[in-house]
Order: C-alpha cells, then sequence, then structure tokens
C-alpha cells in the first residue's frame, strides 16, 4: 500500500507524521498556518509547486483510493472539515489568497478521486458563500474553481 493510500485509510502518517486523524482535528487557525497537510487530504496527479515532497497519486493509487472505502470516508470527511473551515473563515475572501488554490486542489481532487457530484457540490457551497459575502473574489479564482 503507497503512504498517500495508507494516510487515507487512517493507517499511515503524512511526510510530518500526523495521521489523518490528527489533520481532520486541526482547529481554523492551524488549518489556516500549516500549508503542507492539503496535498495529503485532497492528493493529485500533479507535483505541488507549494510541497515539493507531497504525494503525487499514480493511477494505481487513483484507482486504490477510489475503490477503498475508508479513503473514501476520509475523504468526504476532509471535504467536511474544510467546508466548516470555509464557512467559519473570511480571511480568504478577498481577491486572491493562498487558499483560493486550495480550493481549486480540493476541487479537482474529489473530480479526481470521488466524482463529479462531490467536486461540484463543495465548489457550489465555496461560491455561495463568496455571493453571500459580496466578496471581491478575482475573476481569476472564480475561473479556475469554474474549470476545476
Amino acid at each position: 500500500m503507497s503512504a498517500i493510500t495508507a494516510f487515507l485509510e487512517g493507517e499511515g502518517p503524512d511526510a510530518r507524521g500526523r495521521t489523518l486523524f490528527d489533520v481532520l482535528a486541526m482547529d481554523n487557525v492551524a488549518l489556516e498556518r500549516n500549508h503542507d497537510f492539503i496535498q495529503w487530504l485532497f492528493p493529485l496527479r500533479e507535483p505541488s509547486r507549494a510541497v515539493p515532497e507531497a504525494p503525487v497519486l499514480a493511477d494505481t493509487e487513483v484507482e486504490a483510493i477510489r475503490e477503498s472505502v475508508m479513503a473514501q470516508c476520509a475523504l468526504a470527511a476532509a471535504t467536511d472539515r474544510m467546508d466548516a473551515f470555509y464557512r467559519a473563515t473570511h480571511d480568504w475572501l478577498m481577491p486572491n489568497d493562498h487558499n483560493h488554490l486550495r480550493i481549486t486542489r480540493i476541487i479537482r481532487s474529489l473530480r479526481l478521486l470521488v466524482g463529479d457530484e462531490q467536486a461540484d457540490a463543495f465548489r457550489a457551497a465555496i461560491m455561495a458563500r463568496v455571493e453571500a459575502t459580496r466578496a471581491p473574489v478575482s475573476a481569476r479564482s472564480r475561473g479556475y474553481w469554474a474549470t476545476a
């Protein structure tokens, strides 16, 4: 089993020794301050420019994660946690913010590993928050989210 699959199944740590449960238990301040967990919660096939040691999914890992009940539960829990984070915080509601890249990653990872319905639901929740607050999120970020 690969490191990322083990992490998402709750059986292995990330590169810093944190378990899935440690990351999901982070408070909002910790989620905002730490920049190397999102790649483990929402992995992609492409390397992270921000965290070079982050996992990069191979096709076999994509399939393993798609087929793993535990990994799917982890992705659902991670989605719920990040949704709660974005509902509870407001610092990201500006033209440009590092959280915009996180949001794009989450949508893309959900689309790859879970499905279009979940990816679209997360994007809709983010857009609803942006619209409800009339936040000046850039057209560029909104465009990335729309095509993720």
